[in-house]
C-alpha cells in the first residue's frame, strides 16, 4: 500500500534546480535512506515530503490521512520552557498525559533526566536528543528524519537504532552514517543532479548495485560510440535515402548523434597537501584542565607520533573538544606543560566552523588563505582546488550565503587544507558532510604525511582512519586503546565479560563455602527444599502472564511501565530462587552421599 507519493516534483533553490521533475513513492513498511552530495537537494526533498516546503511544480499525495512525524536538522523548540513541555508540545491534547511517560522514558535513555530544565540551557547535542524524542512519541505512520545522528554520541546513536528497529511505520531518513544506513534501511535513494535513483537494499548493497549500474551505462555508451562511428562512415560515403531501409538507418544515425550521453560523475579530489614535519611534534606533560569546576583532563601525558591516527570518543560533555582546544592552545591548561615543535603546522577543523562572511564570494574566501598551493601534481590554483572540491566555476563566483550547510563545511575543510598542515586536528568533521566527501576524506587521511587527531561519533569513519582510540570518561581519566573503533568496542565488551565472570566466580565460591559449612538440612531448609520447585514454577508462570499482558498493552504506557517493573522484580526473585535451588540441591546430594567434611 502506498502511503505517500511525490509526483513530478521540481524545486529551484537559490538559482539552482535541485529537483527536476522527480517522482517518489513510499510504501507501507519502507525503510529508506536518502544520500547524495551536499547541495543536491536531500533535505529539500525531505521538507517537501513533510509538507514543510512547497515544490515549484508537482504534487504530494498522502494516502488515507496518514500521520507524519518530522525531525528537521535543527529541532524547532521555543527559546524557553521546560524540556518535557517542549517535547510533548505538539501532541494532541488528549494524548499529552499518556505520552508524557513515554517521552520521559526516551529522554532518560538518551541521558536527559532533568525534565524540568529550561530548553534554552541545553547544548546542541542535547537539543538534538530532545528533538529525536519529540519525533518518536508523535503518533505517526511515517517518520521523516533529517540527519538524526548529527551531534549525538555513539551510545545515543545505538539507542536510536534500537528505537527505529522497533518502529512499525515507514521511515525516510537523510543521513551520512553508513553503519546506521546498513542497520536500518532496506532501500537507498540517491539524489544527483536533480534526479533520484533508487536501489533496493541497504548501503552495502547500494554500493554493489551502483557500481553495476555505472558499469552497464559505460558498456552501453561504448557500444553506442562504436555503432555511431560505423554509421558516420556510412553517412559520409554519401548514401542517398532512396529506400525505406536507408531512411530508417539515417533516422537511427540521427538518434545516436543526438542521444543523451551519460554525464561523467564528478569526483571530489583531495590530494595530500602538507608541509615538512620535524622530529618534535606535540608533547603533553602532566596536563590537567577543568571547566566550571569539573575536571575533564587529569594529569595526562603523551607524545604525538608523527604518523599517529587517533580517534577520540566519549559521551557529550566529557571534555573531547576541551582536550583538543587545550592541545592547540585555545585553552590554557590549569596544570602541566604543552610543547609544540618548531616545524609543526596545525590544521584545526572546529566543530562550530569559523565565522564566515556570507556576503563574500566562494573564490575570495579561499584566496584569503592562499591563491596557489603545492601538491604532488605541481602548483594548483585556488580556483582549480575549488573545482576538485566540486565547486564549479559558476558556484565559485556565488556568495557563500547561497551554499547549503554541508557545502559550507566542505569549503571550510578546503580552507584548512590550503594551509598545508602537517598535523590535522578535527573536531566532528563528519557532521553535515556527505558520504562521498567522507569517503574521499578517509582516503586522504590514509595518505596524509603527518599526524591526525579526530573527534568523531561516526563509527564507520573511525574504523577507516583510527589506529588508536582515546575514550574520555568525563572524570579526567583518558583511556587509550590500540586499534580502530570496532577493536575498541571488542575491548569494552571483553572487559565487561571479564567483570561478569569474576563476579560469577566469586558467587560460586561463596555458595561452595556455605555448602561445605552445612552438611545437613536445618528444619527450615528441609521445608524450603520440599517446596522450592513449586515456588519456581509459580514465579515462571507469573512472568509468562505478565509478558502476555505487556504484548496486549500497546498504547497505555503508564500501565506498560507498571507491568515492566513488576516483571523485573519477578525476574530478580526467580534468579534468587534458582541460586537457592542450586545450593539446596548440592547440599542434598552431599547429605545423600554421607559427606561429613
Amino acid at each position: 500500500m502506498i502511503l505517500l507519493s511525490a509526483q513530478n516534483i521540481s524545486k529551484t533553490y537559490m538559482e539552482r534546480k535541485v529537483l527536476d521533475n522527480v517522482s517518489f513513492f513510499l510504501n507501507e513498511g519502507d525503510k529508506i535512506g536518502i544520500i547524495g552530495i551536499n547541495g543536491t537537494g536531500k533535505s529539500t526533498l525531505l521538507r517537501i515530503l513533510a509538507g514543510a516546503e512547497e515544490p515549484d511544480n508537482g504534487k504530494i499525495i498522502h494516502t488515507g490521512g496518514i500521520r507524519i512525524s518530522y525531525l528537521p536538522q535543527i529541532p524547532e523548540f521555543e527559546e524557553h520552557g521546560s524540556i518535557i513541555e517542549q517535547v510533548i508540545k505538539y501532541l494532541p491534547a488528549d494524548l499529552k498525559e499518556s505520552k508524557e511517560f513515554e517521552a520521559k522514558s526516551i529522554l532518560g535513555k538518551f541521558g536527559i533526566t532533568n525534565f524540568t530544565k529550561d530548553i534554552g540551557t541545553l547544548s546542541g547535542g542535547e537539543k538534538r536528543r530532545a528533538g529525536i524524542a519529540a519525533s518518536l512519541i508523535q503518533p505517526s505512520d511515517v517518520l521523516l528524519l533529517d540527519e538524526p545522528t548529527n551531534h549525538i554520541d555513539n551510545e545515543t546513536i545505538q539507542l536510536l537504532e534500537e528505537q527505529l528497529k522497533k518502529y512499525r511505520g515507514a521511515i525516510v531518513m537523510v543521513t551520512h552514517d553508513r553503519y546506521f544506513l546498513n542497520s536500518i534501511t532496506h532501500k537507498i535513494v540517491e539524489v544527483d543532479k536533480g534526479n533520484i535513483f533508487e536501489y533496493d537494499g541497504n548501503y552495502s548493497k547500494y554500493l554493489e548495485l551502483k557500481a553495476q549500474r555505472e558499469a552497464d551505462m559505460e558498456a552501453k555508451e561504448r557500444k553506442n560510440r562504436t555503432i555511431y562511428r560505423q554509421e558516420l562512415e556510412w553517412i559520409r560515403r554519401g548514401v542517398r535515402a532512396r529506400g525505406t531501409k536507408s531512411k530508417d538507418r539515417i533516422e537511427r544515425f540521427h538518434e545516436l548523434e543526438n542521444r543523451e550521453k551519460p554525464c561523467e560523475t564528478e569526483k571530489l579530489q583531495l590530494q595530500s597537501v602538507s608541509s615538512r614535519l620535524g622530529k618534535k611534534t606535540i608533547e603533553l606533560k602532566n596536563v590537567s584542565k577543568s571547566i566550571d569546576g569539573k575536571t575533564l583532563i587529569d594529569d595526562f601525558s603523551f607524545i604525538l607520533a608523527r604518523d599517529a591516527r587517533i580517534g577520540i570518543v566519549g559521551h557529550n560533555g566529557t571534555g573531547k573538544s576541551t582536550l583538543v582546544k587545550t592541545i592547540i592552545g585555545e585553552y590554557a591548561p590549569d596544570k602541566g606543560l604543552i610543547t609544540i615543535g618548531d616545524t609543526v603546522n596545525i590544521g584545526y577543523f572546529s566543530q562550530e566552523c569559523e565565522s564566515m562572511d556570507t556576503s563574500q564570494r566562494v573564490i575570495d574566501y579561499i584566496k584569503d588563505t592562499a591563491e596557489n598551493i603545492q601538491t604532488n601534481d605541481g602548483i594548483i590554483t585556488a580556483a582549480k582546488m575549488l573545482e576538485r572540491f566540486l565547486f564549479t566555476p559558476e558556484l565559485q563566483w556565488n556568495k557563500i550565503e547561497k551554499l547549503s550547510g554541508g557545502e559550507r563545511k566542505r569549503l571550510y575543510l578546503l580552507k584548512i587544507l590550503m594551509t598545508a598542515p602537517n598535523i590535522l586536528i578535527l573536531d566532528e568533521p563528519t557532521n553535515d558532510l556527505d558520504i562521498e566527501t567522507l569517503t574521499i576524506l578517509e582516503d586522504y587521511l590514509d595518505k596524509f604525511n603527518g599526524a591526525v587527531i579526530t573527534i568523531s561519533h561516526d563509527r564507520y569513519f573511525l574504523d577507516k582512519m583510527a589506529t588508536e582510540i582515546w575514550e574520555l570518561s568525563g572524570s579526567g581519566i583518558i583511556n587509550r586503546y590500540n586499534g580502530n573503533y570496532s577493536d575498541y568496542m571488542e575491548n569494552i565488551k571483553q572487559n565487561i565479560d571479564d567483570i561478569e565472570q569474576s563476579k560469577n566466580y566469586t558467587e560460586k565460591k561463596k555458595r561452595t563455602f556455605i555448602g561445605k559449612k552445612k552438611l545437613k538440612f536445618s528444619f527450615k531448609e528441609q521445608r524450603e527444599f520440599e517446596t522450592i520447585d513449586d515456588d519456581i514454577a509459580e514465579i515462571e508462570q507469573k512472568i509468562k502472564n505478565i509478558e502476555k499482558e505487556i504484548s496486549e498493552c500497546i498504547s497505555d504506557y503508564v500501565k506498560l511501565q507498571e507491568l515492566s517493573d513488576e516483571k523485573d522484580q519477578l525476574e530478580i526473585q526467580l534468579s534468587e530462587k534458582m541460586d537457592r535451588w542450586v545450593y539446596l540441591s548440592e547440599l542434598a546430594e552431599k547429605i545423600a552421599n554421607g559427606d561429613t567434611d
